[in-house]
């Protein structure tokens, strides 16, 4: 945890939104895999986290505005507990640790709320089945009630409040991405010719495992880098693949790092391979360079897509007016997703209270193919950390779709195209943090150039 008085600030800022009102905070429970005591590794409440800091099953955080009253609800443990996982201390030691002076059981929890005016608390929309199921029993609401009732007002003060990173997270997300780094460095270390993705992977997860945290998300490894979300691990490595890494660390107090890289399995890339990289590469550094304090970032999205558009056009695989093009999504055959996200305690930031509000300040997404996937489209503020991942994706049922159904054919050389059937994908990935005066990369560099990679790459055959 952090000092104390974080804490008690964050919740001072956050009341200082509200005139009336109590605010609700649920914090998550255990979920059982295949039966209740196999258990998946637990991870707290990101914005539960964010306000109290304490990461224990089985805790409810209640503000009440009027009375200016805070208070930390659970069960303290059992001695039928203690025998399995340890001495552990009370509720009240630890919600002292986060500036709480008022702790209660779940059941006096249940007394108070049912004798609460529903229409008095706010809470968050949950992304639970079991929080979903638990608001409906405390507030009297239907369960298909419980979503539309969660409160705007309350997910645009958490939201503004949590986009801006204080000193402390920024530290602790510049040892998120370092860590980071040195996983993607181990698996261009470790990856050869015979091994399966899997075994990549493992090493991969040894690195987060060790540093003492865990994964941000589940790991990306694959040499069908074409799938934007691939997690399967059953291939194995051939010369002449691409491995596509995508793997963040997410450290003890919950922060988390998401970069990606992409190296040649061989050692070396091919010509084609370095044609595409490069690409790439010039659509990554330009996004970065355009990343800043009131930038929009979906005009450095479209940037992107038009430096993409034209790199593909010098190789034959695109025609016509770039600008046009964007304009049309015909650069989403290739670059079917978005730039960047938001990044914090949350590998994509508050994705549960909804993009709209978090990611593009209130304001409509596109539906258009591609640009529907920027999940970031508001103006840059200092504070702001986030992703640049820019990529190029050779996926053979889109373009199969896409020819097929006569789509923005005008600016799709579908002939040259098809001859790229079997090339897979590439994505680099840094994380960057919005300063007064532009932007920096975060945490240990990693290696992005092709000369770069090959050299990192070396180093596997040489250990």
């Amino acid at each position: 945890m952090f000092r104390k008085e974080i804490y008690t600030n964050r919740r001072k800022q956050l009341k200082a939104s509200f005139k009336t009102g109590k605010l609700l905070f649920l914090g998550n429970g255990e979920c059982g895999i295949n039966y209740a005591d196999n258990t998946y590794c637990y991870r707290q409440d990101s914005t539960f986290l964010y306000y109290f800091g304490i990461s224990k099953p089985g805790l409810i955080g209640w503000i009440d505005v009027d009375t200016d009253k805070e208070t930390i609800f659970g069960d303290d443990p059992t001695i039928d507990s203690i025998v399995w996982t340890g001495s552990q201390p009370a509720l009240s030691e630890l919600a002292q640790l986060a500036g709480i002076s008022f702790t209660a059981s779940l059941s006096d929890f249940r007394k108070m709320v049912h004798h609460t005016d529903p229409s008095c608390v706010r809470y968050l929309p949950p992304y639970r089945g079991e929080h979903i199921l638990q608001l409906a029993e405390y507030l009297r609401y239907r369960p298909d009630e419980v979503r539309q009732k969660s409160s705007v007002s309350f997910i645009t003060a958490v939201a503004n409040q949590r986009n801006i990173k204080s000193d402390e997270e920024i530290e602790e997300i510049e040892k998120a991405v370092s860590v980071t780094a040195d996983m993607h460095l181990a698996a261009m270390h470790y990856a050869r010719e015979g091994m399966t993705e899997a075994m990549v992977t493992a090493k991969v997860h040894e690195v987060a495992i060790a540093a003492g945290g865990n994964l941000s998300f589940p790991i990306i490894g694959t040499i069908n880098g074409q799938f934007l979300h691939n997690h399967y691990h059953g291939n194995q490595l051939k010369k002449g693949d691409m491995f596509l890494l995508d793997a963040g660390y997410e450290t003890p107090l919950g922060y988390a790092g998401d970069m990606s890289s992409t190296f040649p399995v061989s050692g070396k890339f091919t010509e084609r391979q370095k044609d595409i990289y490069n690409i790439t590469l010039a659509a990554h550094n330009s996004a970065i360079a355009l990343s800043q304090p009131g930038v929009n970032f979906k005009e450095v999205h479209l940037a992107v897509g038009a430096i993409i558009f034209d790199g593909l056009k010098a190789l034959g695989l695109t025609r016509g007016d770039t600008g046009e093009a964007v304009a049309n999504g015909a650069h989403a055959l290739f670059f079917p997703c978005g730039t960047g996200h938001l990044m914090g305690l949350d590998v994509h930031d508050m994705e549960s209270l909804g993009e709209e509000i978090v990611g593009y300040g209130g304001q409509p997404k596109s539906r258009q193919f591609g640009l529907k996937s920027l999940r970031l489209g508001r103006a840059l503020e200092p504070g702001f950390v986030l992703t640049i991942e820019p990529g190029i994706y050779f996926i053979p049922e889109l373009i199969d779709y896409w020819e097929a159904n006569d789509i923005n054919s005008d600016f799709i050389n579908f002939s040259q195209v098809n001859k790229y059937r079997d090339f897979g994908g590439i994505r680099n990935e840094e994380n960057i943090l919005i300063t007064e005066t532009g932007n920096r990369i975060l945490g240990k560099p990693l290696a992005k150039t092709i000369e770069d990679v090959e050299k990192e790459r070396m180093k596997a055959f040489h250990e």
